[in-house]
């Protein structure tokens, strides 16, 4: 249900063509803001563009959140079609596939750290270096996608726990140089169905996490979380980036994140990996 909160609106999301930017950007399309979605492929963003009903209110930019350049041509171009900058949401990212450290050559280690770090942590930086001068102009906003292992084990190998961390401690330390022009906050999701993809150092960039959920059947167990039986459909992790978006809504939030993982620091993990014979 969309209820207007962003009417009015100019927003830019990276990682916007697919999974829970894709998500974020629909929905802020049905809360009434115009959108720039920002991606690698150019025709993950023209569904975007053609799935619109009034596609006159997004704007697409190629690029990569590595390179600078196209991150400030990207704040630039939604600048200039929209008017203004309210709102960025850092979101382009990469999972590891929960590889451990037991499984990773030195080699592999070293160029895999290199490549999800530049596009997880990096590509978050870049993003708010390019847009926060925008920002503080309209007393604008950064919602960054966090995860639920941000905060714990589990959620991917050591790399991608160890970047998501480093995301969160980014969030809080930007909030704080930002004040209090522009709020900073995050969204810490759970494991969804989306096309999320690895790194290209492991040979993961074309394998899908929606594969990993299309193998699940009737007999495949739980997740051990308070609400296994939630929704993994990204469109139900939305709302929480409206809220934080919307400065009517949450103008004191800042330096905040929202658990959106069906509950997973109320029970945690049931045991630990390596097991006694490690």
């Amino acid at each position: 249900m969309s209820v207007g909160w962003m009417d009015g609106y100019s927003t830019l999301i990276t990682g916007g063509g697919t999974g829970i930017g894709r998500a974020v950007a629909e929905r802020f399309l049905a809360e009434g803001a115009s959108v720039t979605v920002f991606g690698r492929r150019q025709e993950q963003l023209d569904e975007v563009v053609n799935a619109a009903a009034q596609p006159e209110r997004v704007h697409t930019v190629v690029g990569d959140v590595r390179d600078s350049d196209r991150l400030h041509t990207a704040v630039t171009e939604t600048v200039e079609r929209f008017g203004k900058l309210d709102t960025l949401v850092a979101n382009a990212g990469v999972w590891d596939y929960q590889r451990p450290l037991t499984r990773l050559a030195a080699k592999e280690l070293d160029a895999t750290f290199n490549e999800l770090f530049s596009i997880n942590v990096k590509g978050y930086l870049l993003s708010a270096e390019a847009a926060w001068q925008e920002l503080v102009k309209t007393r604008g906003s950064i919602v960054m996608t966090l995860s639920n292992a941000s905060f714990y084990v589990n959620g991917g190998g050591p790399l991608y726990t160890a970047s998501k961390h480093a995301c969160l401690g980014l969030m809080k330390e930007l909030a704080y140089e930002l004040a209090p022009k522009v709020r900073v906050n995050g969204v810490a999701c759970g494991g969804m169905n989306t096309d999320l993809r690895g790194p290209e150092s492991l040979d993961l960039a074309e394998r899908s996490i929606s594969a990993s959920f299309a193998k699940k059947g009737p007999a495949t167990p739980p997740p051990l979380i308070p609400l296994h039986d939630s929704s993994t459909d990204p469109r139900d992790f939305t709302a929480s980036y409206v809220l934080l978006a919307a400065r009517d809504q949450s103008g004191p939030i800042t330096g905040q994140a929202i658990s959106v993982d069906g509950g997973i620091g109320v029970r945690g993990f049931a045991r630990a990996a390596g097991g006694d014979d490690l």
